[in-house]
């Protein structure tokens, strides 16, 4: 999708779908995080969500944490680059699409 297509669009045609591949034209352009959460939250999508484009690695987690399983920068570097940016931080302070549970949460089980 690219960032002016509605994640709406796509609902009741995702059956069948694996991969939705959302493109950022600029790394300041927030809108495919939102249309990846939409994907998973709202509309259950459970394939591969792909970031394609001008992505930072600095918000390699966010982008996880939103529903991205997969990234094609633009700068070309390496899956093994993008898989240790997004797993750089152990704690999280709010919820999201994933399932992690967010530092208060965890603080309470101590």
């Amino acid at each position: 999708l690219e960032p002016e297509d509605k994640v709406e669009t796509l609902e009741g045609r995702l059956s069948g779908v694996d991969l939705v591949a959302l493109a950022f034209p600029k790394f300041r352009d927030g809108r495919p995080f939102t249309a990846a959460r939409l994907l998973r939250t709202r509309l259950g999508f459970s394939g591969e969500i792909r970031a394609v484009g001008d992505v930072l690695r600095d918000q390699a987690g966010f982008m996880v944490r939103c529903g991205f399983d997969a990234f094609v920068p633009a700068d070309g570097s390496t899956a093994a680059i993008w898989a240790e940016a997004a797993g750089r931080h152990s704690h999280v302070y709010q919820r999201a699409a994933d399932a992690r549970a967010p530092a208060f949460v965890e603080r309470q089980g101590e």
